[in-house]
């Protein structure tokens, strides 16, 4: 059986655009780059006897180890009154690996907090790093009931 020609054609096509599907839901399907980013989670406040425990996730995501991550914060109130300005020291974190920081913030209810503000960087040590850099990087987000900024 011979085959017309605009037939042929038109199956060449669907098969052409059916590949150009499967490439693009590959693409689609890959992993995209991540630019480099110095994420900081609040992941927790549990109240405490007399303190409010804060529990932060950091991912260094600079391609570097940071020695020394000091961060200036600031605890607001849920009326956004401001508490107290603190730092707190993220100690060393390995690139590419996350750590957990807890913090106990004495005289804090956390019921009472409504916003952690990052006023900036106070430290951050590492190879071609300085507390610049770890400002613009910064990748602020939350997950508990409390609006973290900066």
């Amino acid at each position: 059986m011979r085959t017309s020609r605009p037939r042929t054609l038109c199956l060449a096509a669907a098969f052409a655009a059916s590949g150009a599907l499967a490439v693009q839901a590959q693409a689609q399907d890959a992993e995209p780059e991540t630019a480099p980013a110095l994420k900081v989670e609040l992941n927790s406040a549990t109240p405490l006897e007399g303190a409010c425990r804060l529990t932060f996730m950091a991912t260094n995501g600079l391609g570097v180890d940071v020695a020394k991550l000091v961060l200036e914060t600031v605890l607001l109130t849920t009326d956004g009154v401001v508490d107290r300005l603190t730092l707190f020291d993220l100690q060393t974190l390995p690139a590419n690996r996350p750590r957990v920081r807890q913090f106990d913030v004495a005289g804090l209810d956390c019921g009472k907090l409504g916003q952690v503000l990052i006023n900036g960087v106070q430290a951050c040590d590492g190879e071609g790093l300085d507390p610049a850099t770890c400002t613009n990087e910064l990748d602020l987000s939350t997950r508990a009931d409390i609006e973290v900024l900066g």
